[in-house]
């Protein structure tokens, strides 16, 4: 059978691009449908502007941190929220058009529109009907927020982005990295800002002592951290204002709640009922490891699959996909291992490798090397801000198996020790390895004392 394209893809975000750039580039005849903004979640409402406002909040403990290196400013610093975000919104476009032209210069036919399967073969666009030998869902993932009643008074991350104004209090509810990272941005822009969630504290699946302390250093920022606490309903006050009423009976006045409790795949009006696909038991849709779905002739990538949801992650599966349909002497698989991530919080999170607990659960024996300290920069200001390191070693093999820190530039660091996790580097080779001084990052190299010992 003759097809109109060899590979279409739904989705115009990390990993559908990247798979649509390089099978194009294999000499594949590709189409992408997107029916919202080119460069998906992390371009639009996700990393690049969430960054953009982290550094915006970041000033306000730069300007305060000047004095003790002799800056004096005249007077108070004015911030305002609508310049920033018009600003973010010019760089956003920007990007949009630099993704538009990757796509068109790769010779991929782009259709800004929504698209639906309608058989295993066969794609249906603005009441045009496309086939394709394969099927690429790359859609993403959605925020949601509980059916409370009163939820519609509240906002997920993708309505963030485009506050009007930045409410005077906030109440952000969850314990994951979106919802730790933009109580660090609202409070750090002079909102009144407290942090709930439902559990003993947030950020699971993190190092306990990575934990622990951005606990107390979101504490010292200002942060109200509310934790076994969840929210039951939320009642709009006639001058505008809301309330939000817990399981303890508590009240809590705002302005703005602010949901970051979980995403869901974005499957809507997909049409997978139409094929064989089938989905997981958390509702994602479910792929071998080679992203191909119950139906063969569609694969699947990226956070509409639900397995490691970052930007690397998808772009590394829309590689794999590419080259495995249309290149396949270059497949490799994709290695989860050693996956390294950051949280933008105030202050950073980077990590790579093990927690010290996935390290015990797992049955090694491990010795842990840590390091807390106030970093050089702040030495000359009144900032109580402390630094995190640490490394997780294996006893018996004296492999590294995982770093973390918390402090500025956490994420910048960790992308180079990922680099050292990833070639099996020793304990002894960080301490053979010299410092670059004066830095917080040589603080790797120099730890020579188990905890402990």
């Amino acid at each position: 059978m003759t097809y109109d394209f060899d590979l279409f893809v739904i989705g115009a975000g990390s990993g559908g691009v990247r798979a649509a750039r390089f099978a194009a580039g294999f000499g594949a005849r590709v189409a992408v449908a997107e029916s919202r903004y080119l460069g998906g979640t992390c371009v639009n409402v996700g990393c690049v502007p969430k960054k953009l406002l982290v550094y915006g909040a970041h000033f306000a403990d730069e300007f305060e941190q000047a004095s003790g290196f002799g800056w004096t400013l005249g007077g108070k610093p004015d911030f305002d929220w609508a310049t920033l975000i018009s600003n973010k919104n010019r760089e956003i476009q920007r990007l949009n058009g630099i993704y538009r032209n990757l796509l068109v210069n790769s010779g991929v036919t782009l259709l800004e529109s929504h698209a639906k399967v309608v058989d295993p073969h066969h794609v249906e666009v603005d009441g045009k009907t496309y086939s394709a030998e394969h099927i690429l869902i790359a859609t993403g993932g959605w925020p949601q927020i509980p059916e409370i009643p009163g939820h519609e008074h509240a906002i997920n991350s993708n309505q963030a982005f485009f506050l009007k104004e930045l409410p005077k209090r906030v109440l952000v509810v969850g314990g994951g990295y979106i919802a730790v990272e933009f109580a660090s941005i609202f409070n750090g822009l002079g909102a009144d800002t407290t942090l709930l969630y439902r559990g003993e504290l947030f950020l699971r699946g993190f190092d306990g002592a990575v934990r622990k302390h951005l606990k107390e250093e979101l504490s010292k920022s200002g942060i109200n951290l509310q934790f076994n606490a969840d929210i039951v309903r939320i009642d709009k006050q006639a001058g505008g204002s809301l309330q939000a009423t817990l399981k303890d009976g508590r009240v809590l006045d705002t302005d703005c709640v602010f949901y970051a409790t979980g995403r869901r795949p974005m499957l809507d009006n997909l049409g997978l009922e139409n094929t064989k696909v089938a989905l997981d038991e958390r509702g994602f849709i479910a792929v071998d490891d080679q992203f191909q779905t119950a139906e063969p002739s569609i694969l699947a990538l990226g956070d509409v699959i639900g397995r490691v949801q970052l930007t690397p992650v998808a772009l590394a599966e829309g590689m794999a996909v590419a080259r495995r349909l249309f290149k396949p002497e270059q497949y490799r698989p994709v290695d989860y291992q050693h996956i390294p991530t950051a949280v933008f919080s105030l202050p950073n999170i980077g990590t790579v490798g093990l927690t010290e607990e996935q390290a015990r659960d797992a049955g090694h024996k491990v010795a842990i090397f840590q390091s807390d300290f106030k970093p050089m920069k702040l030495t000359l200001t009144s900032s109580q801000e402390r630094t995190l390191m640490k490394l997780v070693v294996d006893v018996d093999s004296d492999k590294v198996l995982g770093c973390h820190m918390v402090g500025p530039d956490a994420g910048e660091i960790v992308q180079g020790l990922a680099v050292a996790l990833k070639a099996g580097a020793t304990k002894r080779i960080f301490d053979d390895t010299l410092g670059v001084h004066p830095t917080a990052a040589e603080e790797f190299v120099t730890m020579r004392t188990p905890v402990g010992a």
